[in-house]
């Protein structure tokens, strides 16, 4: 009998090529992939570590699958899964739980317990030690068959004082530039037209599967052979996010000189005072983060740039806030994707004094989001009356379709099908 299977996913970019991966070797083995609100033999829920409310979201997701098929087989997977293995393998109704190096084994996994009723006397954890895992698995994920999220490096090395993403992920490891090469041209062969590259750590690509003891190349280098190499179906790359030590000059001044590589950079900033900057053990000033912007602008006065922000840090005084606020304010970002900082166990920062109260966290986030919306605002009309190119990749909904221009700017439109899945001059 055919067995069916949906998924859900949390988190990041990363997470959602991971979950379409694993869904491709489903299907390869037999499994008809369903929608996660319909009734299936299997679910797959894909967890994250960022946000801090997992365990919440992942019992809840749990009950939903208990409610609507009590028989069905529930595999919880991801860096919660990781983190915290013993803790999800006690949630009533859940029967696998696949750590780092054995998300991709999940083939295997799911036939060693397929036989019989589900057994609720206790989930079976598979799962190893972070530092034993090694080896690198490409994945993309698309939601049509315009744009793609293309996973090229996987892991950290860096030790933030307030992440836990280095305990879930592992080292830092990458594919090579021939394994990225083969899978654009596989997604070049699908009809896709634009990739964004993502990894946890995307600019310390070149590290080896070996769990980074070796380096083969670089970001620099992968970005070049891309540009040169890939099937030219592709029209568009973008780099997803990338940290400001690791954006080097010659990286922004490749960007700007390329036609295939956008004119858009996510770089992280986390915060605008090196006082906070040096409590969570970032590897660099804010003056090296002025510096790239600096240049970007310099080079790509139309270049879309985005930051990520954390507020509430441990210690973090009103002034340190304002001296965030403040440098944001001054400096030419575009927007801004603001996080409120929350305690994660097993990070140095769990412990810091003073701990910032809660609804002054989330003052702080709503001050930066209303300064996120000026900024995108300005950045829109400094485009107006530029004509730019849009790759229009949604499908019509309530007769309209929408689409980014390579500076990231959305545009929306009554739909017309000649535009589907085509880059488009468009006058903003």
């Amino acid at each position: 009998m055919t067995k069916t299977v949906a998924f859900h996913t949390l988190g990041c970019k990363l997470n959602y090529s991971e979950t379409s991966a694993l869904s491709r070797m489903l299907e390869a083995d037999g499994f008809v992939k369903k929608d996660f609100d319909e009734q299936a033999d299997v679910y797959v829920i894909n967890t994250c570590s960022v946000t801090d409310n997992a365990d919440k979201e992942c019992r809840m997701l749990v009950r939903r699958i208990q409610r609507r098929a009590p028989d069905a087989r529930v595999v919880i997977t991801g860096c919660y899964a990781q983190l915290k293995p013993a803790e999800i393998a006690a949630i009533e109704g859940v029967d696998l739980v696949l750590g780092a190096a054995e998300k991709f084994n999940i083939v295997a996994h799911l036939r060693d317990i397929a036989e019989g009723p589900a057994d609720r006397g206790g989930a079976k954890i598979c799962s190893c030690d972070i530092e034993d895992v090694s080896g690198f698995h490409s994945s993309f994920s698309h939601a049509d068959r315009t744009r793609t999220f293309l996973k090229v490096q996987d892991g950290c090395d860096y030790n933030c004082s307030f992440c836990t993403i280095p305990l879930a992920r592992g080292h830092s490891r990458s594919d090579s530039i021939t394994g990225v090469l083969n899978n654009v041209g596989e997604l070049a062969d699908a009809g896709i037209r634009e990739v964004v590259l993502t990894g946890i750590n995307l600019g310390d690509f070149g590290k080896g599967a070996d769990g980074g003891k070796t380096r083969d190349t670089s970001f620099f280098e992968l970005i070049q052979a891309l540009d040169a190499e890939s099937p030219a179906e592709i029209g568009r790359f973008r780099i997803s996010s990338i940290e400001p030590n690791l954006l080097t000059d010659e990286i922004i001044e490749f960007v700007a000189q390329s036609r295939r590589f956008m004119p858009h950079f996510h770089i992280p900033l986390q915060s605008g005072s090196d006082k906070i900057l040096g409590l969570m053990r970032r590897r660099y000033k804010r003056d090296l983060y002025r510096e790239r912007v600096a240049l970007i602008k310099q080079l790509m006065p139309h270049c879309c740039i985005g930051a990520d922000v954390i507020v509430g840090f441990p210690g973090e005084t009103d002034a340190d806030f304002r001296d965030t606020f403040d440098f944001l304010h001054d400096i030419d970002v575009s927007y801004l994707h603001v996080f409120t900082y929350s305690e994660r166990t097993n990070t140095l920062a769990a412990d810091m004094k003073p701990v910032v109260p809660v609804h002054i966290r989330n003052e702080r986030n709503k001050a930066l989001r209303n300064l996120s919306f000026q900024k995108m605002q300005y950045f829109t009309e400094q485009q107006r009356g530029a004509t730019r190119k849009v790759l229009f990749e949604r499908a019509p909904k309530d007769g309209m379709m929408e689409g980014y221009t390579d500076n990231y700017i959305r545009i929306q439109t009554h739909y017309r099908q000649e535009f589907v899945n085509n880059i488009v001059d468009w006058n903003i």
